[in-house]
């Protein structure tokens, strides 16, 4: 009897079970959902596109047809996960491995320090205040008071210069919209403020702590709220105890509405500074104002967007800006805003042959963090770019923070690498000595792990950088399970750091790659560049190199290789196993960017266009797009390997309609008996502020999952 036929008979539950076994046992071909398609063809100059599943882009909460799509995708899904060996032994696990005291670096504000803590498997991590690094911490903000689901977050804070109040954003499931609030440090009593509409940005408090600088989009209609393009960003000044009906309209720029907005109030208190930007590049306009002048107006300090100008901090008049003007792995800045011509301007930290990553005055120095392939360095030089010192690392890894003010003489950082969980240390800015504040004791033994960086070329023979990371002693048989992962994207950089769940699929015996692709901000501007619009492809050939290095190094085989990547990375994977269907054993595409032809329709998607190009901006950018394009690149009758597509129903950063349309077509195309499944998340977003509960069920599904299709039998330690 088939499983078709036994549908008709049977109710939904026996037939999910049927359906499963048949399939796990490999003797046939799941029996997927009906997906209807919809006679949808668009021109792009003069090529038909046909776009079945266009429907599907309707958002769920309006949408019965998607909710119930949605709900029979998760029912074939949850019924198949639920079969898959081992997998309550990882959830157990992962459960205990992610049970341990995790902090976050320190700061202060005022006379107070401040910082995040999670217990363990609290959901959401907890703010603390204390008096001194030495006394007793008390609890500030508690996000998981929030929601019993632990689906509110913190999304965003900042303490006025004087540490005694606190503007914070509340995130709800996911959502990139933050409804900020006002809070008393001393009391913890909530103030009355609140501020709605606010997405892609933070707030940035007066010297006089009477109240702070934002933005926020003007109120979107309803059905657009989640999925319509967030257009025409304003600067407002709240006072605290006003309604946000009563906040001063500060700036906009209505002929130009796809402009955005980053207000910043200097230390000094002195000059309002509103970095303006229109994408996901660093190409910045500058605007400020003399705030202790009342008859003093915006002007505009950079007028173009040619290049990237941070703003760091100032003297005077004199502006610091982390620049890659004449300088495409960066440098620092010096602008005076009373002679602003270029001619005029000073290089106080001039480029090195390393990618600046980032930069900051904490102690009236230049702390300045740098990429030297793809692991951190930190330097400090005066405010006159004398070179002062290296910041002595505990090794080779990924080090985060550095920040403060002028008058601090510490300053606070974590460091951690693949093998080694985050530590947080206190950086004395006169001496130069590091102290070990707390060591994250997590249950395992990083000697147990070997980690070591490769290179490798890719198809037109650049180099690229490659961590692994095992157990030691592995035998490189090629038949070890391998999770390739990477982004390649947005200027985005991928340093060796500590991941729970990573940590496991390696105790479990597998291995984990993560190359350095081009698109990337490892190198600076020439490596990013080569990863963009119609050069998108080097990306995927840069991937697909790093799968056949694994190969022919011994290290796995096509069978045992699986790939994963999120957001950009989504794209990545969804591209690659387009592409060679052949070279992975099983692909794990997350939130992914599917539909190149019409991600610039939806929420924040307009503003991909400085790395993707547009289909509609010219036939050479169409052509490029459509080569690529996840969706419309499979093909009917292949055999694609076993998939597990992973989004989230709310998600507004890259809407879900990507990935439901990616997994209908793949599973119409599919010719063979690799399942394609589609796990859809509800009430989270993107990743951010995802509770720890439903982060922990998720990589238990994965690591099953490609535990099954890679033939790993998980190693788990002796209890």
């Amino acid at each position: 009897m088939s499983v078709k036929k036994l549908t008709i008979c049977a109710g939904f539950a026996v037939v999910s079970l049927l359906i499963t076994r048949v399939a796990l046992f490999g003797q046939e071909k799941l029996d997927y959902p009906k997906t209807k398609q919809v006679n949808q063809v668009d021109n792009f100059f003069g090529t038909a596109v046909a776009d079945p599943y266009r429907w599907l882009e309707e958002d769920v909460r309006n949408s019965d047809s998607v909710r119930e799509w949605v709900d029979s995708q998760n029912a074939l899904t949850f019924s198949v996960i639920n079969q898959l060996p081992y997998r309550n032994e990882i959830k157990a696990r992962l459960t205990k491995l992610w049970d341990y005291e995790k902090y976050g670096t320190p700061f202060k504000r005022g006379e107070r320090y401040f910082y995040f803590k999670n217990n363990g498997l609290q959901n959401q991590s907890v703010l603390y205040k204390l008096q001194s690094l030495e006394g007793e911490p008390t609890v500030l903000i508690d996000p998981n008071q929030w929601s019993a689901d632990g689906t509110n977050a913190l999304g965003g804070l900042e303490f006025s210069d004087d540490g005694n109040l606190l503007a914070y954003g509340v995130q709800k499931a996911g959502s990139d919209w933050r409804t900020w609030k006002v809070m008393d440090v001393e009391s913890g009593k909530q103030l009355l403020d609140e501020l709605n509409w606010i997405k892609f940005g933070s707030v940035s408090w007066t010297k006089d702590s009477k109240g702070f600088y934002y933005s926020c989009y003007d109120e979107p209609k309803s059905d657009e709220k989640f999925q319509g393009l967030n257009l025409g960003q304003k600067v407002y000044y709240h006072r605290i105890g006003d309604p946000q009906s009563k906040d001063q309209l500060i700036h906009e720029n209505p002929k130009n509405p796809k402009y955005g907005f980053l207000p910043e109030v200097s230390e000094d208190g002195k000059y309002l500074v509103i970095t303006v930007w229109q994408g996901t590049d660093d190409r910045y306009r500058v605007l400020y104002q003399n705030l202790d002048d009342p008859n003093s107006k915006l002007k505009a300090l950079i007028e173009n967007f040619e290049n990237e100008y941070s703003f760091l901090g100032n003297d005077g008049s004199n502006f610091y800006f982390k620049s890659d003007y004449n300088a495409p792995k960066k440098c620092i800045l010096s602008i005076d805003t009373l002679r602003p011509e270029p001619a005029n301007w000073k290089v106080i930290v001039p480029e090195s042959d390393d990618s600046m990553e980032s930069a900051g005055i904490v102690g009236d120095k230049f702390i300045v963090q740098y990429l030297q392939d793809a692991k951190s360095l930190v330097k400090l030089y005066g405010l006159d770019g004398k070179y002062a010192r290296d910041v002595e690392l505990p090794g080779i890894g990924t080090a985060s923070g550095f920040g403060g003010r002028r008058n601090q003489k510490e300053t606070f950082y974590s460091f951690s690498s693949f093998n080694r969980p985050p530590s947080v240390y206190r950086y004395d800015l006169k001496s130069g000595i590091s102290t070990l504040i707390r060591e994250a004791k997590v249950d395992f033994n990083p000697n147990d792990f070997v980690v070591k960086q490769v290179f490798y070329n890719s198809k037109d023979g650049t180099q690229v950088p490659m961590f692994i990371a095992h157990k030691k002693g592995i035998e490189l048989n090629g038949k070890n399970p391998t999770l390739l992962y990477a982004y390649g994207g947005f200027n985005i950089s991928l340093t060796p750091s500590f991941s729970i769940p990573r940590l496991q699929w390696m105790e479990m015996g597998g291995i984990f790659a993560m190359p350095n692709l081009r698109g990337g901000g490892e190198y600076g501007k020439a490596w990013h560049k080569a990863g963009t619009k119609t050069k998108k492809q080097n990306v995927f050939d840069d991937f697909i190199a790093a799968a056949e290095y694994l190969i022919a190094k011994g290290y796995t085989s096509a069978n045992h290789l699986g790939i994963q990547g999120g957001s950009n990375g989504g794209l990545l994977v969804g591209a690659c196993m387009a592409q060679r269907p052949d070279l992975y054993g099983a692909c794990l595409p997350a939130v992914g960017v599917m539909d190149m032809l019409r991600f610039h329709k939806f929420t924040a998607g307009r503003f991909w266009v400085d790395d993707y190009g547009s289909s509609e901006a010219s036939a050479e950018e169409f052509n490029a797009l459509f080569a690529y394009s996840p969706y419309h690149n499979l093909i009917d009758g292949e055999e694609y390997p076993p998939t597990m597509v992973t989004t989230a129903d709310t998600d507004d950063r890259v809407v879900p309609g990507h990935s439901f349309k990616f997994a209908a077509r793949l599973q119409a195309a599919q010719a063979g008996s690799n399942p394609v499944l589609i796990r859809i998340e509800t009430k989270a977003g993107h990743g951010a502020g995802k509770p720890t509960a439903k982060i922990i069920e998720e990589y238990a599904d994965l690591w099953a999952f490609l535990a099954k299709h890679l033939g790993l039998t998980p190693d788990f330690p002796v209890k």
